[in-house]
């Protein structure tokens, strides 16, 4: 008897949860939606049924910031559309809440795919004991394997002076102070995806003899001195010149 007292208790504290839901075309695993570039997804927010009819009107963010939809558009079901995924998409968290209990919410991110930008040829000139700096954009989702590459063969990053860097968005290899006889030829980018595979970046770098520049602004100065230097000379010394051709 006790018992049944207790649940009977218990059923009457209960408060019916309220939610709002999140469908997705593509669909999504989970709260994780899985797309490629330029491929359109449409999201629709449907409020559960033990909400008040009254405080049914949904509101969008896209990371935090409100995105504006019609008035018809708002109420009981809400549904957005993402034309054109981008790049930039990707990570990006869209949350669909009530207006009147930011608490009663659902969101969504994005994994959007798309490959590293490369599969191209560049020609590179440097001049003798000149730096140069060789640039990859290996920005990819899911991540890439990067492997610079030498005349065919991988690049020892132990000789040669180089030096490497890469923060997941731009690759570069620097030569500090090129040689020809070291560091002339054809080097490749390349990066190796599970998704997309193998894709590179080729340049062609020629060493050059230095070219010795002549100061030209600073001659041209010089000149301009020089000859004012000499009319104020003459014009100073023209009661004497005009005597002595005057003498001759």
């Amino acid at each position: 008897m006790k018992v049944l007292v207790i649940i009977q208790l218990l059923l009457c504290c209960v408060t019916p949860i309220k939610a709002v839901t999140i469908e997705s075309c593509p669909s999504a695993i989970g709260s994780l939606l899985k797309t490629e570039v330029e491929e359109t997804v449409t999201l629709t927010c449907k409020t559960d049924e033990s909400i008040d009819p009254s405080n049914q009107e949904l509101q969008w963010y896209r990371n935090g910031a409100r995105v504006n939809l019609a008035v018809e558009n708002r109420l009981s079901r809400s549904s957005l559309c993402v034309q054109s995924v981008t790049k930039e998409d990707n990570g990006v968290v869209f949350t669909c809440q009530l207006k009147g209990d930011a608490s009663v919410n659902g969101s969504i991110e994005f994994d959007v795919h798309y490959p590293p930008d490369l599969n191209d040829t560049k020609e590179v000139f440097v001049e003798d004991k000149s730096g140069v700096v060789l640039s990859c954009d290996v920005r990819a989702n899911p991540p890439v394997a990067l492997v610079w590459k030498r005349d065919g063969e991988v690049l020892d990053l132990t000789t040669g002076s180089y030096i490497t860097t890469n923060n997941g968005i731009t690759a570069e290899l620097s030569i500090p102070k090129a040689v020809r006889d070291v560091h002339q030829g054809t080097y490749i980018c390349e990066v190796t995806s599970p998704v997309y595979g193998i894709a590179s970046r080729t340049f062609i770098v020629t060493v050059v003899d230095r070219v010795l520049k002549f100061p030209v602004g600073p001659t041209i100065a010089g000149v301009v001195v020089v000859l004012c230097t000499i009319v104020l000379a003459l014009i100073s010394r023209r009661d004497n010149i005009i005597k002595c051709c005057k003498r001759n």
